[in-house]
């Protein structure tokens, strides 16, 4: 018998429970414990709903509020690839695109259809959607790290040289302005100093 299409998107909903229990490696702000992949992505979410004024060129909040929402629901069956303290290991990238294809595949066309080219495109990074929802992917996480006093920097050892090749090329191209308060706060951090508040530009 074939399932409704009610039947498939409830389906997808109970499987998209799983991702409260992909642990990542950024703690909460409050350093009690670390934060789940669920838990970013409606951050995540939340920093687009607030921040887009800071893109880099015209976008489409919502398009970039679902990116954000369904950018790591791959992580159910592909789990989390830190940015720091080991390698993503090969076949990251396939790992990923086969979780899409299954996870998003449970739902009804034309949503399945829709929400993989949805991913797809945050993958490439093309548009400006892409571009300024991979720099809040990027964004966040320095925040975290900064305003903990050093999070997952402290504990794999993070340069200020390899923070600012890792984040720095996402967060330039998508929401410059932004970049330019990390490099104050990530200046700051690694001369001892803390985050202290970004100054004010034109």
């Amino acid at each position: 018998m074939q399932s409704t299409a009610l039947e498939k998107q409830l389906g997808f909903l109970r499987e998209i429970d799983r991702l409260k229990t992909v642990v990542r490696q950024s703690p909460l702000l409050n350093r009690s414990r670390k934060e789940n992949s669920a838990e970013h992505s409606w951050h995540l979410a939340m920093y687009a709903l607030i921040l887009n004024e800071y893109a880099d060129g015209p976008v489409n909040t919502d398009r970039v509020i679902r990116m954000l929402l369904l950018h790591d629901v791959v992580e159910i069956d592909a789990g989390d690839f830190p940015i720091h303290g080991g390698s993503a290991g090969e076949g990251q990238a396939e790992q990923e695109a086969r979780a899409a294809a299954r996870l998003f595949g449970l739902l009804p066309p034309p949503q399945a259809s829709e929400f993989l080219s949805l991913w797809q495109e945050f993958e490439r990074a093309e548009t400006e959607d892409a571009k300024f929802a991979k720099a809040l992917d990027r964004f966040q996480p320095l925040l975290i790290n900064v305003f903990t006093g050093g999070g997952t920097w402290t504990e794999s050892g993070v340069s200020l040289e390899q923070v600012h090749a890792r984040y720095g090329p996402a967060i330039q191209q998508g929401a410059p302005r932004l970049w330019a308060v990390c490099e104050q706060w990530v200046a700051r951090h690694f001369a001892g100093q803390g985050p202290g508040m970004p100054e004010q530009g034109g």
